[in-house]
């Protein structure tokens, strides 16, 4: 009996995904001429509900056929809410997945299998970051949006210094820290070029130094023989990663011509808004927090720098995408739904609301005629994520990695390698 209600399920859900791969190609209209009802949907997320509000409207006006209900939950909260949830049968129909939880909740997510949706079709759909949603079986969420990381600096610092343009490559950065970075003659840092060195007031630490990582080839986790096993003390890519650490640590060593960044200084975020930091690494979605909290602030963004003579162009991005739960009730509605906010005109309004860019290669070229979209929207384009397997244990394993330079008590070679062994327990976890 338990093996006929499998298959049927299966085959519910397999016609269900024909129809939704068909309904996001537009091969069958749902809008406001259809008839019947889907029934209800209930959507997930962190965004908060003011700027969700306008966008789920629009979208259940035009497809009368579906209701949406959007419940807004606390980014704090967000993993157990789910947890209990999927424990009860409860919850959402779909979710907003960041890509910072897919390896998290890889067995409670629906997979839409690559004959329902080919991988084909995916990739010449979405942006590259936009894959870290597939999987070997098929896909975990349909992208929505694209944060990525990106290089804020004070105009007015540079301009001060004779800084004609701010760096493209990072080894101009190691030329611009001991430039810009103001001492007192004890050598104590008044002004500082870059946040670099320290992990915990660093704002996005990880972020930056997994972006280095990336930039230098390393995945840091990959596939191998069906197991997702750590790449950091793989010879993967054109450069070291040792010398990659190294790079990053050497800003924070006072025996460094580069140093300019110390444990005793503010978190970075805090020092570039007073004006005593000349660049911030950020994320696009943090430009009017950065606006508000320094509306005199003379700053303008640029892309992240790159690898001088590297193949690769890389940028770290936050990508969120529209996952069917597992526990869903409603699996023809959900994946109905997810499909058409990813393929409609909901992407898009979401995106301009939330001030990111949008995931898909066709919104990307509709920029917004503002100062800033078109250096965030290339950037997404190379934007770049990978699958963390506990965002707070792996902070932990990037600090410790950090430190143990800082301390001498560990080689960057065998800080690499220490660090390699912490993440390949949390992916057995």
């Amino acid at each position: 009996m338990k093996g006929n209600f499998q298959i049927i399920v299966l085959i519910i859900f397999v016609v269900a995904a024909i129809l939704g791969v068909l309904v996001f190609s537009g091969a069958i209209p749902l809008g406001k001429n259809s008839t019947g009802s889907l029934g209800k949907v209930v959507l997930w997320g962190t965004i908060p509900n003011v700027l969700m509000a306008s966008a789920i409207k629009d979208f259940n006006s035009a497809n009368p056929t579906i209701v949406v209900t959007y419940e807004e939950k606390s980014a704090d909260t967000f993993d157990q809410d789910l947890l209990e949830a999927a424990a009860s049968g409860t919850g959402p129909d779909i979710f907003f997945l960041p890509n910072d939880l897919v390896f998290h909740y890889i067995d409670k997510i629906f997979t839409i299998p690559y004959q329902s949706y080919p991988l084909a079709s995916f990739k010449n759909n979405f942006a590259t970051a936009g894959e870290i949603f597939l999987t070997a079986n098929g896909i975990l969420a349909f992208p929505i949006s694209i944060d990525p990381l990106m290089m804020y600096y004070n105009r007015s610092i540079l301009d001060a210094n004779g800084v004609i343009y701010p760096p493209t490559y990072w080894d101009e950065m190691t030329d611009l820290a001991p430039l810009l970075t103001q001492k007192d003659n004890a050598n104590k840092i008044i002004k500082s070029a870059i946040a670099f060195g320290q992990f915990s007031n660093v704002t996005h630490a990880k972020d930056i130094m997994a972006t280095l990582f990336m930039q230098a080839g390393n995945p840091i986790i990959q596939e191998k023989n069906g197991t997702l096993v750590s790449a950091l003390d793989s010879s993967i890519g054109s450069f070291n990663l040792p010398s990659i650490l190294k790079f990053y640590t050497d800003f924070a060593d006072p025996n460094n011509v580069t140093y300019s960044w110390n444990k005793s200084l503010p978190n970075s975020i805090d020092a570039f808004s007073r004006e005593d930091l000349a660049f911030y690494f950020g994320f696009a979605g943090e430009l009017q927090s950065l606006v508000n909290r320094n509306p005199n602030q003379n700053f303008f963004v640029a892309g992240l720098p790159q690898i001088r003579n590297s193949n690769l162009k890389i940028t770290g991005a936050r990508v969120t995408g529209l996952a069917i739960s597992s526990f869903s009730k409603n699996f023809d509605a959900a994946f109905i739904t997810a499909s058409l906010m990813a393929a409609g005109d909901f992407a898009s309004k979401l995106v301009v609301a939330t001030g990111v860019a949008p995931a898909r290669r066709d919104l990307l070229t509709i920029v917004p005629d503002d100062a800033y979209s078109s250096i965030f929207y290339s950037s997404a384009l190379y934007g770049k994520s990978w699958l963390d397997p506990a965002p707070k244990n792996t902070d932990s394993v990037f600090n410790g990695m950090v430190n143990a330079v800082l301390s001498n008590n560990l080689s960057v070679a065998g800080a690499i390698k220490d660090a390699n062994a912490k993440l390949n327990l949390l992916l057995l976890k």
